[in-house]
């Protein structure tokens, strides 16, 4: 599998990266490692996990996939990049989430004993936190990354003038600056490509979107007229409503069919394609990919080798213009 720089630093990842949400809730201890060595054989060196993981769990599962994640990593640890992220609730305490000094610097070292690890390569803030004042939670990360724990910081699921303060504070303030971004992003959801993007390449960021399947919806495998799936993000506990709010609507169902007859006629899978569509942006160094079973990553890594026809691409995006423009319903 290919390796490409992250952002403007001089580290090397997958052009694929591993996240591990489903591990310790949808997939047990044994299916997750089973799901890590076949990513680890398609060649992805990189992976990507948060405190409050798994997926649909509360407070009494958080920092389970953490625990597999580091169980896992034993013994081979210098051969993978590792991720996680923190600002989600961790516990009863109000001062138990959040981007606080007093949080954050919790958060990792909590985080470093799970994983089984001294340092991670990059630690991301897993949402904006507008009560934290951004300087307080930029000198946490300059903490953080002069301690040795990280080597570098990023942040997930923020707005694109936010992101830009960061930026400049971090630079006014000579502090530690953040070097990637965690974004959704996909053929149904495509609202980043007008700022987020095009910040992102100005400013060296690298770019790891999330959900590039939509959640499982660009599979293919739902049909809208029997309800959310049994066993899937659409019914998983804590998660099931944010999804459904996001992708289970008419509007995206009938995208799906008309990408699935566009990519059908190409000989590629809609999954394959759907991945490949994404690491095509010049923006994105590296897709995050998920499964709840190793079979499920067959057409996912597929995605890295492939080059979609520009034709076909062309289509793709016509197909799904309208989730570019942020009118379509979520």
């Amino acid at each position: 599998m290919q390796t490409t720089r992250l952002g403007g630093t001089g580290l090397m990842v997958s052009r694929l990266c591993l996240g591990t949400m489903t591990f310790g809730l949808q997939s047990d201890e044994a299916a997750s490692h089973a799901i890590l060595d076949r990513a680890a054989e398609g060649g992805v060196n990189f992976i990507d996990t948060a405190d409050v993981y798994p997926l649909g769990g509360d407070t009494g599962t958080a920092g389970r996939t953490e625990e597999i994640v580091g169980r896992w990593l034993k013994g081979r640890r210098s051969r993978f990049i590792l991720a996680t992220k923190a600002v989600g609730k961790m516990g009863p305490s109000p001062w138990d989430q959040g981007a606080s000094r007093k949080h954050l610097l919790d958060a990792i070292d909590a985080s470093l004993q799970r994983l089984g690890t001294d340092y991670l390569d990059l630690y991301q803030l897993h949402s904006d936190d507008p009560n934290t004042p951004l300087d307080e939670t930029l000198e946490a990360l300059d903490t953080i990354v002069r301690s040795g724990k990280a080597r570098y910081v990023g942040v997930s699921n923020f707005l694109a003038y936010r992101i830009a303060r960061l930026l400049g504070r971090a630079e006014a303030r000579n502090l530690t600056r953040v070097v990637s971004i965690q974004p959704r992003y996909s053929l149904l959801f495509r609202e980043i490509e007008r700022e987020l993007l095009p910040l992102a390449l100005e400013d060296r960021l690298g770019v790891i979107p999330y959900n590039p399947l939509a959640g499982g919806l660009l599979t293919g495998k739902h049909k809208y007229g029997t309800g959310p799936t049994a066993g899937t993000r659409f019914t998983l506990g804590t998660a099931a409503e944010r999804y459904q709010d996001r992708y289970w609507h008419e509007r995206q169902f009938t995208t799906v069919q008309a990408l699935n007859e566009a990519v059908t006629e190409t000989g590629l899978s809609l999954t394959t394609a759907s991945v490949a569509w994404v690491l095509a942006n010049p923006a994105v160094t590296s897709a995050i990919i998920g499964a709840s079973r190793p079979e499920q990553l067959a057409d996912t890594l597929n995605a890295a080798e492939v080059r979609l026809d520009a034709s076909l691409k062309q289509r793709l995006d016509e197909l799904t213009i309208e989730y570019r423009r942020g009118d379509a319903a979520r």
